[in-house]
């Protein structure tokens, strides 16, 4: 049987090598992803093929290659194989900071916020943060690719100072190309000031 991933940058499939005479010899269950990005796999057999694309779609193959389809609930996946959905990597956390205007300054309560980041980013095994620095239309192009770099900077700062490993955290700046909120140029919009930390 051969597994062929595709849509998906993580791990959708769990296989599952049942013994039992009546059982398949092999389940395939697809896994939703995270923040619903869509996935698929391709279950391959001499006998055919199937592809599964929706969360918890699944694939029996029995013994002589044949393969059957169905669907599961999250429920009885967590019941049948709680070790191995244990196994699954928690999914990323985002945070979003405010910059005063013009400023890598955070706003007061994007400061207070900071604790929360903090904490939840030591609480995570792997460690990994991604900062996208970001801005208003307010300005040129130029200055606003260099200003949102300066945000996400700032904040990559903050937290090596409070005892991050440094190479686990990236900061880039996107100026104002990803707008939360869309306006016209040189329209100040206090919600486009910010940073998106991505910690996982």
């Amino acid at each position: 049987m051969h597994l062929n991933r595709f849509s998906c940058p993580a791990i959708v499939a769990l296989s599952i090598g049942l013994l039992a005479a009546c059982a398949p010899a092999t389940r395939v269950t697809l896994l939703p992803q995270a923040g619903g990005t869509s996935s698929a796999v391709v279950v391959s057999t001499g006998q055919g093929e199937q592809v599964l694309n929706q969360p918890y779609a699944v694939a029996d193959v029995n013994r002589r290659g044949g393969i059957s389809t169905d669907t599961t609930t999250a429920d009885q996946v967590r019941s049948a194989y709680p070790q191995l959905v244990a196994l699954q990597p928690q999914p990323p956390e985002r945070f979003v900071l405010q910059f005063e205007p013009g400023t890598s300054q955070l706003t007061e309560q994007s400061q207070a916020q900071l604790s929360q980041v903090i904490t939840q980013a030591r609480a995570r095994a792997g460690g990994e943060i991604v900062i996208t620095g970001h801005t208003d239309r307010q300005g040129s192009l130029e200055a606003n690719d260099k200003l949102s770099l300066e945000r996400a900077q700032a904040i990559r700062a903050l937290l090596i100072e409070r005892g991050f490993d440094a190479a686990l955290i990236e900061a880039v700046g996107r100026g104002e190309r990803e707008l939360a909120v869309p306006t016209e140029d040189e329209v100040v919009e206090p919600r486009n000031r910010r940073a998106e930390v991505i910690v996982r």
